[in-house]
C-alpha cells in the first residue's frame, strides 16, 4: 500500500513538473492566436458597421423628407481632410509594424507615435464638427431644419461608434508602443494593433461617403 501510494505521488509530481515545463502548446490554425482572435473581432465587427451602415441606407432613401445638411465647405473639405488624415496613419502605422519586425525600436516609436498623433487629430476634428453641428440645433432627437429627425440619431450614433474605435486605437496604439518599447511585447503585438487600426480606417472609407457625400445639398 505505501509503495502504491509513493508510486501515485511520483506519477502526479512528474505529471505536474511536465505541465510546468512544456512551452505552450502552438496555434492549431496557420496564424498566431491572438492575430485569430484579432480577425474574429474584425469580421464581428464589420457585421456589426455592416448593419448600421444598410439599415441607414434604407432609411435614407426610403424616407421622403431626408434632410441634406451639408455643403461643400466646410463640412465636405472637413471629411476630405479627416479622409486624408486616416489614409495617412494607415501607411505610418505600416512603416511601423515593419519596423517593429526588424527590430528596429526606435522606428518602431516614431512610426507609432505619428500613428496615434493622426489619430488624435482626426478625433479633434471631428469633435469640433460635433460641436458645430450640436449649436445648431441637431441631436440625436433635433433636425433644426425640419422633416425626420433619424438623421441627427444615425449621424451621431454612427460617427459616434467609429469615433470610439479611433479613440480606442489611439490608446492601444500608447500601450503597445511603451511595452515595444520595454521589451514586454512583441513584433506581433504591433502588427495585430495595425490590423485594427487598419480595419478603423477602412471603415471610414464607407462612413464618409454614406453619411457626407449624400447629404450634400
Amino acid at each position: 500500500m505505501t509503495h502504491l501510494m509513493e508510486g501515485d505521488v511520483s506519477d502526479s509530481a512528474m505529471t505536474a513538473s511536465v505541465l510546468h515545463e512544456s512551452p505552450m502548446e502552438p496555434s492549431p490554425f496557420l496564424i498566431p492566436s491572438k492575430k485569430l482572435i484579432m480577425w474574429l473581432f474584425i469580421v464581428a465587427d464589420a457585421a456589426t458597421f455592416g448593419g448600421l451602415l444598410f439599415g441607414y441606407g434604407f432609411l435614407r432613401f426610403g424616407s421622403p423628407n431626408w434632410p441634406k445638411p451639408f455643403s461643400f465647405s466646410p463640412n465636405i473639405i472637413t471629411g476630405l481632410v479627416m479622409t486624408v488624415i486616416l489614409l495617412t496613419s494607415s501607411l505610418t502605422m505600416l512603416g511601423g509594424v515593419a519596423a517593429a519586425q526588424e527590430g528596429r525600436r526606435a522606428a518602431t516609436m516614431k512610426w507609432l507615435g505619428a500613428t496615434a498623433l493622426l489619430g488624435v487629430l482626426f478625433a479633434v476634428l471631428h469633435l469640433r464638427e460635433w460641436s458645430a453641428m450640436i449649436r445648431e440645433g441637431w441631436s440625436l432627437t433635433a433636425n433644426p431644419l425640419g422633416g425626420t429627425v433619424l438623421f441627427g440619431a444615425l449621424f451621431f450614433s454612427i460617427t459616434g461608434l467609429h469615433l470610439l474605435h479611433v479613440i480606442s486605437g489611439v490608446i492601444a496604439i500608447i500601450v503597445i508602443a511603451i511595452g515595444f518599447q520595454t521589451n514586454r511585447l512583441t513584433a506581433g503585438h504591433v502588427e495585430t494593433t495595425g490590423l485594427y487600426w487598419h480595419f478603423v480606417d477602412l471603415v471610414w472609407m464607407f462612413v464618409f461617403p454614406l453619411l457626407y457625400l449624400l447629404n450634400v445639398h
